[in-house]
């Protein structure tokens, strides 16, 4: 089958379970799933989408979130949109539905999941991880191209070529504040041009020649985080305008107004206090890995897993950037990368623990690739989290992991990923340090079989109470073939052990009635 007719044929598959084109209200993605906005969220076949081959899971927020992996969603969501517009230029008109009608429907579902995640500061999270997921393809991109630099100029071969890679991998870099602020005034309720505008103050070189707090301001002074503060400012001063200014003159007054008084505030201000906040987050990430490596390493790798399942790891991903901007590459990655590979171990310990379960065993078998890769909701989802004890201990995996790489930048060979986004094995080609390629590939690659086996021996000693392991080890009827979307069968997926799960242990973590994680991918889930 065509990768066109594959795709079209997933989404053709997904509209009806979502409960068709009229129950969509908005459509987006991100690097894994596929968001969508719905009307009433109970016309939704949550086990029949499980079911489905190119659907590793599904994920609810304030979005209903199905999760497609990497390539694939953003093959699939055009497709999907097509479907929805076609769906809604031929659906038949409706009988008018009340506000009372509409409101009572589903309600309760809705007011739930809300109170769950919607608290503030979570919610300010997840704009800052809106600001900056859009970004992260072109940092991907841009920081595999350096990588093939920097080797090709260690090798001394092509160097007519390498002045061209260095330019394509350092031109986004080099204006990534103004893509920032555009994406914060979009997020922030601004006009995102008028974002920009202001954020590319920041990296103007003209501002050499200005003087602030008795110091010469420098290009990129703030960086990220001086175009984040610019942008909301420039919001801010743009909605007092909209409200006083009046509209006759409000072309003209208040797009002049933003960008004067937000610019000025960020060369005589922000530019100064956003440069000395980034150089000390610099400065304390060099320290936190030169002097406790390998203990911070132990309890960044450890915790990781859990600030993703509260959604706490979005508030890492400007300390990322920053790093990036500073350094070329951040140091923390590789380190909580490791998290996916205690992961990863976990898995494959609950594979040999549980013989007679074909089920878990059939979910573990289809979801390790990804995992291998950096894609760890499959693993999360369908077996660790589910079960409960394997996930503390694929934790313990990530931590031991994360000790070791710790230590290596403890002892000053320095492992960094000049970008955000990946993990597992996709972050080779991202990897620098300050010892050589070799040298770095080395390390992390070590980092990961220390967490491979940390993880398999902590869950294969210690995941499982004998009560679990008489719940879960006994044989089931194999479950009937799924026809694919694309075309082929498909084994059973996360919705038997899930169930099987769910009995033993009340709702899992996409149930509607658990209190469940918040979403993983709002900043990128892949660990």
């Amino acid at each position: 089958m065509a990768t066109e007719d594959k795709n079209r044929a997933t989404a053709a598959a997904i509209l009806p379970l979502v409960g068709g084109a009229a129950n969509v209200s908005s459509i987006a993605h991100c690097m894994t799933r596929l968001r969508l906005g719905l009307h009433d969220r109970s016309l939704v076949d949550d086990e029949a989408l499980k079911a489905l081959p190119a659907v590793m899971g599904v994920v609810e927020d304030d979005t209903y979130q199905i999760v497609l992996g990497p390539g694939t969603v953003a093959r699939v969501t055009p497709e999907f949109e097509q479907l929805v517009e076609e769906g809604r230029e031929t659906a038949p008109p409706q009988a008018a539905v009340s506000s009372d009608d509409l409101a009572a429907q589903g309600a309760a579902i809705k007011a739930q999941q809300k109170a769950k995640n919607a608290t503030p500061f979570k919610l300010f999270l997840r704009k800052i991880a809106n600001i900056f997921v859009p970004l992260i393809p072109a940092l991907i991109g841009c920081g595999i191209i350096a990588g093939l630099n920097g080797l090709l100029v260690n090798l001394g071969w092509l160097p007519a070529v390498t002045p061209a890679l260095a330019a394509m991998a350092s031109g986004f870099m080099a204006l990534i504040a103004v893509f920032v602020g555009y994406n914060t005034a979009k997020e922030f309720g601004g006009t995102p041009i008028l974002g920009g505008a202001v954020a590319a103050i920041i990296v103007f070189p003209g501002v050499a020649n200005i003087d602030a707090f008795g110091q010469t301001l420098s290009p990129g002074q703030g960086g990220v985080l001086g175009a984040l503060g610019a942008a909301v400012l420039a919001v801010y001063v743009e909605k007092w305008c909209r409200r006083w200014v009046p509209e006759a003159l409000d072309v003209l007054v208040t797009p002049t107004l933003t960008v004067l008084i937000s610019g000025l505030a960020t060369i005589f201000g922000l530019m100064y206090v956003a440069g000395e906040i980034s150089s000390a987050i610099g400065t304390f990430a060099d320290w936190l890995l030169s002097n406790g490596g390998a203990g911070a390493g132990f309890v960044l790798g450890g915790l990781f897993l859990p600030l993703v399942m509260l959604g706490l790891h979005q508030a890492l991903i400007p300390i990322h950037t920053t790093l990036i901007e500073q350094q070329g590459y951040t140091v923390l990655l590789p380190i909580l990368a490791m998290a996916g590979a205690g992961q990863v171990g976990a898995a494959m310990a609950v594979y040999f623990r549980l013989p007679r379960n074909e089920s878990i065993r059939r979910t573990i078998k289809s979801a390790l690739p990804a995992g291998l890769l950096g894609v760890g909701e499959p693993l999360i989802y369908g077996v660790s989290l589910p079960l409960g004890r394997p996930f503390i201990t694929a934790c313990v995996g990530g931590a031991f992991g994360g000790g070791f790489v710790g230590l290596f930048n403890q002892l000053g060979d320095t492992v960094g990923s000049t970008a955000i986004g990946p993990s597992g094995w996709a972050l080779f080609p991202l990897l620098d340090g300050n010892h050589g390629l070799g040298s770095t590939i080395a390390i992390y690659g070590a980092g990961l079989l220390v967490g491979y086996v940390a993880g398999f021996l902590a869950t294969y000693f210690f995941g499982f109470s004998k009560d679990l392991l008489t719940e879960f080890n006994v044989s089931q009827d194999p479950a009937p073939s799924t026809v694919a979307a694309t075309g082929g069968p498909h084994p059973t997926s996360d919705t038997d052990a899930d169930a099987d799960t769910n009995r033993a242990n009340g709702p899992g973590p996409t149930d509607p009635g658990s209190t469940g994680p918040d979403s993983p991918e709002k900043a990128p889930a892949r660990v």
